[in-house]
Protein backbone atom coordinates (compact mmCIF):
# COMPACT_ATOMS: atom_id res chain seq x y z
CA UNK A 1 0.00 0.00 0.00
CA UNK A 2 0.93 3.09 -0.95
CA UNK A 3 1.44 6.23 1.68
CA UNK A 4 0.67 9.77 0.68
CA UNK A 5 1.05 13.07 2.81
CA UNK A 6 -0.57 16.13 1.46
CA UNK A 7 -0.46 19.67 2.35
CA UNK A 8 -1.38 22.94 0.90
CA UNK A 9 0.37 26.71 1.33
CA UNK A 10 -0.67 30.42 -0.14
CA UNK A 11 0.91 33.32 1.65
CA UNK A 12 -0.50 35.67 2.01
CA UNK A 13 -4.01 33.72 1.79
CA UNK A 14 -4.70 34.42 -0.54
CA UNK A 15 -1.87 35.09 -2.44
CA UNK A 16 0.97 32.92 -4.22
CA UNK A 17 0.21 28.87 -3.63
CA UNK A 18 1.56 25.65 -4.01
CA UNK A 19 0.77 22.38 -2.64
CA UNK A 20 2.89 19.01 -1.92
CA UNK A 21 2.36 15.31 -2.35
CA UNK A 22 4.45 13.13 -0.27
CA UNK A 23 5.25 9.31 -1.38
CA UNK A 24 7.74 7.40 0.97
CA UNK A 25 9.09 10.26 2.55
CA UNK A 26 10.45 12.27 -0.71
CA UNK A 27 8.27 14.76 -2.60
CA UNK A 28 6.53 13.16 -5.61
CA UNK A 29 4.30 15.85 -6.79
CA UNK A 30 4.74 19.83 -6.28
CA UNK A 31 2.43 21.96 -7.67
CA UNK A 32 0.16 25.76 -7.62
CA UNK A 33 -2.59 27.00 -9.31
CA UNK A 34 -3.15 25.69 -12.46
CA UNK A 35 -3.52 29.10 -14.00
CA UNK A 36 -1.40 30.32 -11.61
CA UNK A 37 -3.66 32.77 -9.89
CA UNK A 38 -3.61 34.06 -6.75
CA UNK A 39 -5.20 31.30 -4.69
CA UNK A 40 -5.87 29.98 -0.99
CA UNK A 41 -4.72 27.42 1.38
CA UNK A 42 -8.02 25.56 0.44
CA UNK A 43 -7.64 25.39 -3.06
CA UNK A 44 -3.94 24.25 -2.59
CA UNK A 45 -5.13 21.35 -0.40
CA UNK A 46 -7.96 20.15 -2.55
CA UNK A 47 -5.33 20.28 -5.45
CA UNK A 48 -2.44 18.24 -3.34
CA UNK A 49 -4.91 15.63 -2.92
CA UNK A 50 -6.04 15.43 -6.08
CA UNK A 51 -2.62 14.97 -7.67
CA UNK A 52 -2.03 12.12 -4.83
CA UNK A 53 -4.92 10.24 -6.19
CA UNK A 54 -3.72 10.58 -9.54
CA UNK A 55 -0.27 9.86 -8.89
CA UNK A 56 -1.75 6.54 -6.95
CA UNK A 57 -3.12 5.48 -10.23
CA UNK A 58 -5.86 3.14 -9.03
CA UNK A 59 -3.35 1.30 -6.49
CA UNK A 60 -4.63 0.99 -2.72
CA UNK A 61 -3.00 4.13 -0.86
CA UNK A 62 -3.68 6.40 2.66
CA UNK A 63 -3.37 9.94 2.16
CA UNK A 64 -3.00 11.58 4.68
CA UNK A 65 -4.15 15.46 5.22
CA UNK A 66 -4.45 18.22 7.86
CA UNK A 67 -7.24 19.66 5.81
CA UNK A 68 -10.60 17.78 7.88
CA UNK A 69 -12.33 20.14 5.43
CA UNK A 70 -11.58 18.23 2.24
CA UNK A 71 -12.08 14.54 3.92
CA UNK A 72 -15.51 16.25 5.05
CA UNK A 73 -16.13 17.64 1.20
CA UNK A 74 -15.18 14.38 -0.55
CA UNK A 75 -16.18 11.45 1.91
CA UNK A 76 -19.74 13.46 2.96
CA UNK A 77 -20.63 16.72 1.86
CA UNK A 78 -20.13 16.16 -2.13
CA UNK A 79 -22.78 13.40 -2.34
CA UNK A 80 -25.84 15.74 -1.26
CA UNK A 81 -24.87 18.63 -3.40
CA UNK A 82 -24.37 15.80 -6.19
CA UNK A 83 -27.69 14.94 -6.17
CA UNK A 84 -28.70 18.61 -5.94
CA UNK A 85 -26.97 19.44 -9.03
CA UNK A 86 -24.18 20.90 -7.37
CA UNK A 87 -26.18 23.00 -5.33
CA UNK A 88 -26.39 23.32 -1.71
CA UNK A 89 -28.98 25.13 0.85
CA UNK A 90 -26.30 27.69 1.69
CA UNK A 91 -25.97 28.84 -2.03
CA UNK A 92 -22.89 28.63 -4.22
CA UNK A 93 -20.18 25.63 -3.56
CA UNK A 94 -16.44 27.44 -3.47
CA UNK A 95 -14.34 25.62 -5.00
CA UNK A 96 -16.45 23.74 -7.16
CA UNK A 97 -14.11 23.08 -9.74
CA UNK A 98 -11.49 21.15 -7.36
CA UNK A 99 -14.37 19.67 -5.75
CA UNK A 100 -15.83 17.91 -8.93
CA UNK A 101 -12.25 16.66 -9.92
CA UNK A 102 -11.67 15.28 -6.63
CA UNK A 103 -14.54 13.93 -6.27
CA UNK A 104 -14.88 11.04 -9.43
CA UNK A 105 -11.27 10.23 -8.76
CA UNK A 106 -11.84 9.67 -4.80
CA UNK A 107 -14.64 7.91 -5.54
CA UNK A 108 -13.40 5.46 -8.11
CA UNK A 109 -10.25 5.05 -6.15
CA UNK A 110 -8.65 2.81 -3.74
CA UNK A 111 -7.62 5.25 -1.23
CA UNK A 112 -8.32 6.31 2.52
CA UNK A 113 -8.08 9.57 3.39
CA UNK A 114 -6.81 10.32 6.75
CA UNK A 115 -6.89 13.39 8.77
CA UNK A 116 -3.30 14.20 10.68
CA UNK A 117 -3.25 17.11 12.83
CA UNK A 118 -1.08 19.90 11.42
CA UNK A 119 2.38 21.44 12.93
CA UNK A 120 2.15 18.15 15.53
CA UNK A 121 5.72 16.72 14.94
CA UNK A 122 4.47 14.36 12.52
CA UNK A 123 7.31 13.97 9.84
CA UNK A 124 5.33 13.04 6.92
CA UNK A 125 2.89 16.30 7.62
CA UNK A 126 5.98 18.31 8.37
CA UNK A 127 7.48 17.20 5.07
CA UNK A 128 4.59 17.91 3.16
CA UNK A 129 4.16 21.21 4.95
CA UNK A 130 7.95 22.06 4.01
CA UNK A 131 7.93 20.67 0.63
CA UNK A 132 4.05 23.06 -0.14
CA UNK A 133 6.19 25.96 0.99
CA UNK A 134 8.90 25.57 -1.46
CA UNK A 135 6.13 24.92 -4.34
CA UNK A 136 4.31 28.21 -3.86
CA UNK A 137 8.14 29.63 -4.24
CA UNK A 138 7.91 28.15 -7.52
CA UNK A 139 10.04 24.45 -6.96
CA UNK A 140 9.06 21.74 -8.48
CA UNK A 141 10.34 18.00 -8.79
Amino acid sequence: MITYYTDGSASPNPGPGGFSVIRDMKPAVLGGEPSGAITTNIRMEGFAIIAALKDAGGAECQIYTDSEFWINVITKWSLPWEANGWKKKGGLIKNLDIVQEACPLYRQSKAKLVWVRGHNNDLGNELADYWANEARKGVRV
